[in-house]
C-alpha cells in the first residue's frame, strides 16, 4: 500500500496511477476526506488533553488552598473534557480503520520508466532470444493438448471426471518430464544462491492482504471454508494463488538486520485459481489450469538496490529457459497491463509453435507467459509490515520485495511438447533435462487403458 502521507501529499501522481492502470472504485476524494477529517480530529484531542491537563493541575492547587468549590468545579470541568476526549479519540479510531482498509484500494505508482498504455498490445517488446535456428516449423506442429492424449501423458478427461474442468492428471513421462522440469528449475536456482523454501500450501487473511491479493483478487482465489462474502478474518484460509504469498509473508511485521540483505528465496508449490481464461485455445489444454505446480523466486533487499536487483532477477528467470534452448521474448509491462501491486513488470514468455493465433508471433504459433519479474519496492512491505534497520542506532525503514516465477512448470511442459517434438511424433527430451530423466532421450508415450481406449470393432 502506499502511505497515508504519500497520498496526502501527492494526490495528482495517485489519480494518474490509478487511470493508468485502469483500476475503478477507487473514491480518492473521499480518501482525502477521511485523513482530513482525521487529522482535524488528532489535532483536537492534543488540544483537550492539554486542557485536562491544566485542569488536573489546578485541582490540585485548588485543594491545597482550601477552594474546595473552585476544586469541586475543576473535577467537573476535568470530567467533561475526558468525556468529549473519548468521543473524539472513537471517532478519530474509526475513520482510521476506515482510512487504512480504504488505502488498500490504491494501486501502487508505476516506475517513471514504464512504459504508458492502456493493454496488451502496448507493451514493448525488449528482446528476444532463440530464434536463430529453429527446430520446427509452426504448420507441422500437433497441439500440445492433441499429442498429450496420443501419447497418453496428458489426461484431461479423467482429471474433470474427478475434479472439474481445468483439472487435469500428468501421467507415466509426461509426470516424470513435469517432475524433471521442477528439479531442474531449483537445481539452478540453488546455482544463482537462492535458498530453499518448502512453505504452506494454506496462507490467512492477513498474508493474502500483505502481497495484495486481497481484497482485490478475491474472486481469483479458492477459498477453505464457508464464509460470508466480504468477512476476512485471520482464521479464514486460502489454497495458495502463488508462493509469492508464504514466502513473502514470511518476514512479517518483523524487522531485519542489513547484514540479512539481500534475502534470496525459492519455493515450489502446487497453485490454485479459479481465473478460467479466454475462449479458445486459451482453455484447451495445459495452459491457463485452475491448478499447477510453480517455482517462485522471491526476494527482499534494500530499497537502493531493488531496480539493479529486478535486472539480476530477470536474468536467473530467463536462465533457466537458455539452459532448455527453448525460444523466449520479454516484454516491458505498461502501465494499463502491469497489474495492482507492481511498479514495473517484465513478462517473459515462451514460444510455442502449435496454434497460430493472430496476435501470435510472426514466426507463427503463440507466446506464453511464464514468468512475472516485479519490483513491488515497498509496496507489499507497508501492508505486510516487513522493515530492516540500516544501521543498529537508526529508525526501521521499509523494504523492497521482488519476485518472478522461475518458471511457470506447465506452460514450459507445453513449450518443450511442442517445440521439441519430432516427424513421428515422439518428443526429444531437452538434453539439460536428461539427467533429471535417467538419461532418457526420447518420449514415446504409452498404451491408453480401458474400453474406452478401443477403436470400433476392437470391442468383444
Amino acid at each position: 500500500m502506499l502511505s497515508r502521507q504519500f497520498v496526502r501529499e501527492n494526490p495528482e501522481t495517485v489519480r494518474d496511477a490509478i487511470e493508468a492502470k485502469g483500476v475503478t472504485g477507487v473514491d480518492l476524494d473521499g480518501i482525502l476526506e477521511i485523513d482530513e477529517e482525521w487529522r482535524e480530529l488528532k489535532a483536537e484531542g492534543d488540544d483537550l488533553r492539554h486542557q485536562r491537563n491544566e485542569v488536573s493541575s489546578q485541582i490540585g492547587e485548588y485543594k491545597r488552598e482550601g477552594e474546595e468549590e473552585k476544586a469541586q468545579e475543576a473535577i467537573e470541568r476535568s470530567q467533561e473534557l475526558k468525556e468529549e476526549l473519548q468521543r473524539v479519540e472513537d471517532r478519530a479510531d474509526e475513520l482510521e480503520a476506515e482510512l487504512e482498509e480504504r488505502l488498500l484500494e490504491i494501486p501502487n505508482v508505476p516506475h517513471e520508466s514504464v512504459p504508458y498504455g492502456e493493454g496488451e498490445a502496448d507493451n514493448v517488446e525488449r528482446y528476444r532470444e532463440g530464434f536463430d535456428d529453429l527446430r520446427v516449423d509452426p504448420d507441422d506442429v500437433i497441439p500440445h493438448y492433441d499429442l498429450g492424449e496420443e501419447l497418453d501423458v496428458l489426461d484431461f478427461e479423467r482429471g474433470a471426471k474427478v475434479t472439474g474442468g481445468g483439472f487435469q492428471f500428468v501421467k507415466g513421462e509426461g509426470a516424470r518430464l513435469e517432475h524433471a522440469l521442477i528439479q531442474f528449475m531449483l537445481d539452478v536456482h540453488r546455482e544463482q544462491d537462492y535458498v530453499d523454501v518448502f512453505p504452506p500450501i494454506p496462507v490467512n487473511s492477513e498474508s493474502m492482504r500483505g502481497t495484495g491479493q486481497l481484497p482485490k483478487f478475491a474472486e481469483d482465489a479458492y477459498r477453505v471454508g464457508d464464509r460470508q462474502e466480504d468477512d476476512y478474518d485471520d482464521d479464514d484460509l486460502w489454497l495458495l494463488p502463488t508462493a509469492e504469498v508464504p514466502v513473502t509473508n514470511m518476514y512479517r511485521d518483523e524487522i531485519l538486520l542489513d547484514d540479512d540483505l539481500p534475502i534470496k528465496h525459492q519455493a515450489f508449490s502446487p497453485n490454485f485459481r479459479r481465473e478460467a481464461g479466454e475462449h479458445g485455445t486459451e482453455t484447451r489444454g495445459y495452459v491457463r489450469v485452475h491448478q499447477f505446480n510453480k517455482v517462485e523466486l522471491v526476494n527482499f533487499v534494500r530499497p537502493e538496490e531493488s531496480y539493479d536487483r529486478l535486472e539480476g532477477l530477470l536474468d536467473e528467470a530467463t536462465e533457466v529457459l537458455d539452459r532448455l534452448e527453448l525460444p523466449y521474448r520479454v516484454l516491458d509491462m505498461c502501465t494499463g497491463d502491469m497489474g495492482f501491486t507492481q511498479a514495473k513488470k517484465y513478462d517473459v514468455e515462451v514460444w510455442a509453435p502449435a496454434d497460430d493465433m493472430e496476435d501470435g508471433p510472426d514466426v507463427g504459433g503463440r507466446w506464453l507467459e511464464v514468468s512475472s519479474v516485479s519490483n513491488f519496492e515497498d509496496f507489499q512491505a507497508r501492508r505486510a509490515g516487513i522493515h530492516y534497520r540500516p544501521e543498529q542506532h537508526e529508525s526501521a525503514e521499509y523494504l523492497h520485495t521482488l519476485n518472478g516465477s522461475g518458471l511457470a512448470v506447465p506452460r514450459v511442459l507445453v513449450a518443450i511438447m511442442e517445440y521439441y517434438q519430432n516427424d513421428d511424433g515422439t518428443i526429444t527430451v531437452p538434453e539439460a533435462l536428461r539427467p533429471y530423466m535417467g538419461g532418457q532421450e526420447i518420449i514415446e508415450g504409452h498404451e491408453p487403458v480401458g474400453e474406452s481406449a478401443l477403436g470400433e470393432g476392437d470391442s468383444e
